[in-house]
């Protein structure tokens, strides 16, 4: 595999890290389907059903937390940059509605996106993503028979970077689920917000969304991830966002990006938009 500027190789990939030691196996026996059942899965689909949202702590060893996000800013420089308007739905306003219909109204997006091809064979993120263990544990969690990698030469494995003042604004997602995983939290800021289930297959809800656009936030969760945690997120009718980041540290997250059907890739325009190319 080809990889377009890829950063030097850091302290945090000089030695193996098997998967055993990278995931912490006290808490998440991978090997144990039963046992993760128990303890873990049952309880994460519940809170999905309920909340569209639910966060696995600590997933990933402590002792492994500094190299994952030594990693991580080491690849950020690699991120492909841009800014655009849009509506939370993804595309241009619609101009025969009002701007302050959530069809209409125009947000402001930064987006810092570092592509699959940049991240190394030898990554920890590549060694998470990857591995079958992990896959057949996403998919206890989400209730589904298996997930698959997605066919992209881009989108299957990012790592997103919040800049300090940048944020991510209000906005559904185009796919059913979300896997991701806290490599390095800011100072300040940067949380997570979202209002669960706030659209339906068969209902927009249009006035609901635009009370969560003006300002409204009963309906609001706010999550503030740690690093090492993974999350699963329903955001096709759950609208989110992520606050400003505050302070001097980036905000790192990696998403991994899995589904229920093989070979799916992102829409091409959104690849684009993402990384400059198309997939």
């Amino acid at each position: 595999m080809h990889y377009q500027n890829t950063p030097q190789k850091t302290e945090a990939r000089e030695a193996y890290v098997p998967l055993g030691e990278l995931v912490d196996l006290s808490r998440y026996p991978l090997d144990e389907p039963e046992a993760l059942e128990r303890n873990v899965c049952s309880d994460v689909r519940a809170k999905l059903r309920r909340d569209g949202c639910a966060v696995i702590e600590g997933f990933v060893d402590p002792a492994h937390l500094e190299a994952l996000a030594a990693e991580a800013r080491d690849l950020a420089p690699a991120a492909h940059r841009t800014r655009s308007s849009m509506t939370c739905y993804g595309h241009a306003p619609d101009s025969t509605v009002s701007t302050e219909h959530p069809l209409g109204r125009p947000l402001a997006r930064q987006n810092a996106f570092v592509p699959a091809d940049v991240i190394p064979e030898d990554a920890l993120l590549r060694r998470i993503y990857h591995d079958p263990r992990v896959k057949r544990f996403l998919a206890q969690c989400l209730g589904v028979d298996t997930i698959h990698e997605f066919d992209d030469p881009y989108a299957a494995l990012v790592v997103n970077v919040l800049e300090p003042g940048a944020s991510h604004a209000w906005h559904f997602d185009s796919n059913d689920f979300a896997v991701s995983l806290m490599t390095q939290a800011p100072q300040a800021g940067g949380a997570f917000e979202y209002s669960p289930w706030l659209r339906r297959p068969d209902d927009e809800r249009y006035d609901a969304v635009t009370r969560v656009l003006d300002g409204e936030r009963d309906t609001v969760t706010r999550l503030s991830l740690k690093p090492g945690d993974l999350q699963l997120f329903h955001g096709r009718y759950s609208l989110h966002r992520v606050s400003p980041v505050e302070g001097e540290r980036e905000r790192l997250m990696a998403i991994f990006a899995y589904a229920d059907k093989p070979g799916l890739k992102g829409a091409r325009d959104k690849s684009r938009l993402l990384f400059g190319r198309d997939n």
